[in-house]
């Protein structure tokens, strides 16, 4: 008998006749013989709506009362898949995170998963039951409930997935799987069959939001096969697995608007000055993405320019700025009017002469480039956010990857 791990998105369980369908596909899926376990977001905006609640109250909302609060969106959304399968005829119990025996660190909201005791969800798959899970929360040792940051939900299902030992990770959104770039930025997009890990871990990094990076980082440690599938049509969706034979030069291009610049300019050439501001800033849970420095004209002085997402934004310009006031003749700039566009594929290491191909395209297009940051199997640039779209378009049709 297979074991499937199944998560349904916001989107896809977003209202109860959507809930109705989610419900005959679990059944469906049982009756073919399988063992089932699914994972729930909560169902649309709800998550949203409770966090608009919080900031109506404060904009420093206490990080435990705020994981006490969003975590419940994810309650209702299990309870009322449960019900449904039951409604049609099935056997199914709603469990949540800490139920399930899902341990956290004891920080809240992006906490990480330390581990899970399977034992209450064996026992209810035991009894012929689906166990429907609640997403995104967890308990720490304090007995206290946690969060494990946005999109979190991808995270608990394959956690789970390769807890339980799982055939395969079935994850169910609103599009037909992973694309070679947006469908909404650009049609001829392909879907594609299969991915690696290490390709889809960097395309989730960059911005494509059909998983959460730390979904797919748990996957690819845990050899965990992913399934990205439509909730509501048939189809094979895309494979995301270990690499094979065939090493793709570029697999995708990767689109993400999420993106504010901070430059830190006419800093003194002096050591350890990096490691201040990056330490404040990770102090302060910041995660900081690209990083350039470049030598001024000025004799011992330098510039730094990073990125963050726009969320932490202002408290990242705040604490630079911070920073730059203990330090003689530096200032901060920073801009929310920028995006990132990247290219990746596992088979660039070996395959010369895609930066060049990359910049052309975007050259052609008469787009500049304000920063670059690069590994073995990915190169982003950072551009004005209006560009966007047609460096996408130049990109994709560079490497032909709508053939």
């Amino acid at each position: 008998m297979v074991l499937l791990v199944q998560k349904y998105g916001g989107t896809s369980v977003g209202a109860i006749a959507k809930i109705q369908n989610v419900a005959k596909k679990v059944l469906a899926a049982q009756a073919a013989g399988n063992q089932l376990v699914v994972v729930v977001s909560a169902m649309g905006p709800t998550t949203d709506v409770l966090i608009a609640k919080i900031k109506e109250l404060t904009a420093a909302a206490d990080p435990r009362e705020y994981d006490a609060l969003v975590s419940i969106g994810e309650n209702e959304s299990a309870a009322l898949l449960a019900q449904a399968i039951i409604a049609q005829g099935g056997q199914a119990v709603s469990l949540t995170g800490w139920q399930v025996g899902i341990r956290t660190e004891d920080q809240h909201n992006k906490c990480k998963i330390i581990n899970v005791d399977t034992r209450r969800i064996k026992q209810e798959l035991r009894a012929g039951k689906i166990a429907v899970i609640t997403g995104f929360q967890g308990l720490n040792s304090r007995g206290d409930v946690t969060t494990i940051g946005r999109g979190g939900s991808d995270t608990s299902a394959v956690v789970i997935a390769s807890a339980l030992g799982a055939d395969v990770c079935e994850i169910y959104t609103d599009v037909d799987g992973v694309y070679t770039t947006d469908p909404r930025l650009l049609p001829e997009a392909r879907l594609l069959e299969a991915i690696s890990h290490e390709e889809m871990l960097e395309m989730a990094s960059l911005g494509a939001g059909v998983l959460h990076p730390r979904a797919v980082e748990c996957a690819k440690v845990n050899d965990m096969t992913i399934a990205v599938k439509h909730s509501h049509k048939t189809g094979k969706g895309t494979l995301i697995t270990m690499a094979g034979e065939k090493l793709n030069t570029v697999s995708g291009v990767a689109a993400d608007d999420d993106v504010a610049k901070i430059g830190l300019l006419h800093v003194p050439d002096v050591p350890g000055m990096a490691a201040e501001l990056f330490g404040a800033l990770a102090a302060a849970k910041i995660n900081v993405d690209v990083i350039v420095q470049s030598i001024h004209e000025e004799a011992k002085k330098n510039d730094i320019s990073f990125t963050v997402n726009n969320e932490d934004y202002a408290r990242a310009l705040k604490l630079t700025e911070e920073k730059a006031r203990g330090w003689d003749g530096c200032r901060v700039a920073g801009n929310t009017d920028v995006a990132k566009v990247s290219v990746v594929g596992i088979g660039m290491a070996s395959a010369p002469g895609v930066a060049a191909r990359m910049f052309s395209a975007l050259g052609r297009e008469k787009i500049n480039i304000q920063m670059i940051s690069t590994s073995e199997i990915k190169i982003s640039c950072i551009i004005e956010k209006k560009e966007l779209k047609r460096a996408v378009k130049s990109i994709h049709s560079e490497f032909e990857l709508d053939k």
